[in-house]
């Protein structure tokens, strides 16, 4: 026993957090941590009581001045934020965050969180998140990848395959042979229109070759033939300065968006804005579909690009990324890249390049 309540005393003395116990208005015991932080900045300790007193006087109207009174226990914890240090030069910010530990004996703590290192948290325990997030999107990814192989490609190699093995083990007269070689020939010509289509469905080769407004109409014009959705692409930016990382994720918003309007908008109408403005450029995706309530699907989904990775990997390119949707008034997905020069808007001059 004696032996467990050393170990809780080094643990209270370690803490990473200041803590002061309280019984009444009396300070108990405090960590080594709280006893060098009132050493260093010389502050009373009551001085914390005063402003989770005020803190807690906020949040009710009691009939009297008494701290330890009952108002005390009717929130078991609160965290409030303030600086100590505020008169020099670089004051410091915390939590300080009050709970109670006994509401009979009115016993209760107040904990000196550092903002700065909670932040660093917070940020790392969303980095984690994020990258939990492009991991089950990735996999997602292989997963249709791995079954569109096997369940498509695979099968009409496979098909194409028993095709030949017949042509060599049977006797057949000049019309029949005509006849599956060319089903044979017709077999590989629809596989391998799968696999280019899969090509670019993964990374189009005319968004390398030739850039990001002809792989927009090139994949406007396909998933318009293939849906009998009209697809306009309004280009109204040079992009030839972007980036590859910039050029890319536009695509992929672009094309995700798409594709987001045909599987669940029933829309009949899909326009691609992209407009560049000083500093900065953006892509518009406006489709007239049925719309949808924004905040229950802001999280990943499960698709290739969910709202939520889209979200992210915009910011990873310190972009903007807004969706504005309401069932009934269809969905504008916005896009807002900065630039380190601006893109210009070609003009109808001859000196200016033309994006056909």
């Amino acid at each position: 026993m004696l032996e467990t309540r050393s170990w809780i005393e080094d643990y209270f003395n370690e803490a990473a957090d200041a803590v002061f116990i309280f019984q009444e208005d009396a300070l108990v015991v405090s960590n080594q941590l709280a006893k060098d932080l009132q050493k260093e900045l010389e502050f009373d300790p009551a001085y914390l009581l005063e402003i989770a007193d005020a803190a807690i006087k906020q949040k009710f109207t009691p009939s009297d001045d008494c701290f330890s009174c009952a108002i005390r226990n009717l929130m078991p914890e609160i965290s409030i934020p303030i600086a100590l240090a505020s008169d020099k030069p670089h004051p410091l910010p915390y939590f300080l965050i009050y709970h109670v530990i006994n509401a009979d004996n009115h016993v209760f703590s107040l904990t000196l969180k550092n903002r700065g290192v909670m932040s660093r948290m917070d940020q790392m325990a969303n980095q984690r998140q994020l990258t939990n997030y492009v991991s089950r999107a990735h996999e997602e990814e292989r997963k249709q990848i791995s079954q569109d192989l096997h369940d498509s490609i695979a099968q009409g190699m496979y098909s194409a395959i028993m095709g030949v093995r017949r042509l060599n083990t049977e006797d057949l007269s000049d019309g029949n042979l005509a006849h599956f070689t060319d089903a044979i020939e017709q077999q590989l010509s629809a596989t391998l229109a799968e696999v280019k289509e899969m090509a670019l469905d993964i990374r189009p080769s005319v968004l390398d070759n030739f850039g990001l407004v002809p792989a927009l109409k090139v994949l406007a014009q396909r998933l318009q033939e293939n849906s009998g959705v009209t697809i306009d692409v309004l280009p109204k930016a040079a992009t030839d300065g972007l980036d590859t990382d910039t050029q890319s994720m536009i695509y992929r918003i672009a094309q995700e968006s798409i594709n987001n309007a045909l599987k669940h908008a029933k829309a009949t109408e899909i326009s691609i804005l992209l407009v560049s403005h000083d500093h900065f450029i953006i892509l518009e995706v406006m489709d007239n579909g049925q719309g949808f309530d924004v905040p229950k699907y802001e999280h990943f989904n499960g698709r290739s690009l969910g709202l939520m990775n889209m979200n992210e990997r915009v910011k990873a390119l310190n972009g903007a990324f807004k969706i504005v949707s309401a069932p009934g008034d269809g969905t504008t997905v916005t896009a807002k890249f900065p630039v380190q020069n601006a893109v210009q808007q070609p003009s109808d001059t001859a000196s200016q390049p033309t994006i056909n």
